[in-house]
């Protein structure tokens, strides 16, 4: 009896000593499992991604900001001019500075050779990352698929751009114009003599003129009176052309409206309209600055609406999408920006509006989130603490 009492004693110390053992061995393996390994819970595991999309840890998105500190950014642009280039590339040297970045601004003076050129000098010069402004794909694919193939990302902006590894950001130059020459149409009553402010070459301008064909096929009482535009000196020139069409047309009522496909166009526009006393000719422009909005709220101003996307909000998005791409992230082929309609009506008269506080006014403008990661949240906030 004393013998089965020991024997049993001794079998359940060893059964407690082989289940202590086991626990202590479980709780080491769970310790040492890493987030997102096979031993993590399956909705750890489904969250960790390496898409821009994944929301990693402070400490993750900290190391990460790290990394991406310092990086030399060229901005090659076709042409520099006028206020809604000054702002978008304000909105580049802005959030490119934010990321502990800088920028080099490199115009091409209009000269797609010329631009080729700059392009392939920013791949010899090894710059970190390119952004491109108003290029063109016959002029640039070339120059472009060297910088890839050189390890450079390049994110461009309404450059109609399609190499593989390539982001090409644009407006929604369709709509743009849909949006203005609907108005136009509503505001004239369906019929009127038009004139039309355009150049092809760009882009944005040939997506325009495509709403344009349309909207004149669908209208059939809206006539076009005279079509012209330069890229050149774009806006004395199209002053200078629109003194000689309202020369040519003196008659009150034999101009209806004009449609300004840019708004150096339109500001151009507006000068010779205003100049000559026609106050019954209205212009509809597209693009918005500063300067835009302050002659679109003047009430002895002619131009009385545009449609656009605030050109500082693009240069921000077009840097996120490089720094996507300087961490790593496949980053989508295009990105579409959404523009909205600004008319004369929308504003107070009562006080001077900018773009900074135009949100307040109209619906979906102004600070946009499109491309923003946890990662670079944290980069902007590492920078901006020192």
């Amino acid at each position: 009896m004393k013998k089965q009492f020991r024997f049993g004693t001794w079998l359940a110390l060893t059964m407690a000593l082989v289940l202590l053992l086991a626990a202590c061995g479980n709780k080491n393996n769970n310790s040492a499992a890493p987030s997102g390994s096979a031993s993590a819970s399956p909705s750890a595991s489904a969250s960790a991604s390496p898409s821009a999309s994944a929301s990693p840890s402070g400490s993750e998105a900290g190391g990460e900001a790290e990394a991406l500190k310092g990086k030399k950014i060229a901005l090659i642009m076709r042409l520099n001019t006028g206020t809604f280039s000054a702002q978008y590339v304000d909105g580049v040297k802005k959030q490119v500075e934010k990321f502990g970045g800088k920028v080099t601004v490199i115009p091409s003076d209009n000269k797609l050779d010329v631009m080729a050129t700059n392009l392939d000098a920013a791949v010899t010069q090894k710059y970190d990352g390119i952004l491109i402004d108003h290029g063109d794909a016959n002029a640039l694919t070339s120059g472009v698929d060297k910088a890839i193939a050189a390890g450079i990302p390049v994110v461009a902006f309404d450059s109609g751009l399609t190499n593989t590894g390539v982001t090409s950001l644009a407006q929604n130059d369709q709509k743009m114009a849909e949006q203005t020459l609907s108005a136009l149409a509503k505001d004239a009553g369906g019929k009127g003599s038009i004139v039309k402010i355009w150049v092809a070459g760009f882009p944005p301008m040939e997506s325009r003129q495509i709403a344009y064909k349309a909207f004149l096929d669908a209208n059939p009482d809206m006539k076009e009176l005279a079509a012209y535009g330069t890229a050149d000196g774009a806006q004395l020139d199209a002053q200078t052309r629109t003194e000689a069409i309202l020369k040519q047309y003196p008659e009150k009522g034999s101009i209806t409206a004009i449609w300004a496909a840019w708004d150096e166009f339109a500001k151009g526009a507006a000068n010779a309209v205003k100049q000559a006393g026609r106050d019954e000719i209205k212009i509809y422009g597209i693009d918005l600055s500063d300067e835009d909005l302050a002659l679109i709220q003047d009430p002895t101003s002619p131009w009385v609406a545009s449609a656009a996307v605030d050109p500082a909000t693009i240069g921000q998005v077009q840097v996120r999408y490089l720094y996507q791409k300087l961490h790593g992230d496949e980053t989508p082929p295009t990105v579409q920006l959404d523009s909205v309609y600004v008319s004369r009506d929308a504003l107070p008269t009562d006080k001077k509006v900018t773009t900074a506080d135009l949100s307040q006014y109209v619906d979906g403008w102004g600070a946009s989130d499109t491309g923003n990661t946890d990662y670079l949240k944290a980069l902007e906030q590492s920078v901006g603490a020192k």
